[in-house]
């Protein structure tokens, strides 16, 4: 978001620090999985969880409707992530 330059000072007078998103963060769009037509906000979420779009499998409709299936999800998406940020 872009503040105008009282805006900024109101919010440093506030104790609140600004903070800008570097274009090298920027994603592009996220691919749907392939037998969908669009992009699941399930999906987008897993993705940034895990810091990478090379998940495995899912069932989302499974992971809506059964608590267990999303703890056991869990362990796998941070191992995903560690995998990401060690490359």
């Amino acid at each position: 978001m872009n503040w105008d330059p009282f805006q900024r000072e109101a919010l440093a007078e506030l104790g609140h620090r600004l903070y800008r998103v570097r274009m090298d963060e920027a994603r592009a769009p996220l691919e749907a999985p392939a037998s969908s037509g669009t992009v699941d906000p399930l999906w987008r979420a897993l993705v940034r969880a895990a810091g990478t779009d090379a998940l495995p499998q899912v069932e989302l409709a499974a992971l809506r409707r059964d608590p267990a299936a999303k703890r056991a999800l869990w362990p796998r998406l941070r191992m995903l992530r560690g995998a990401a940020r060690a490359r």
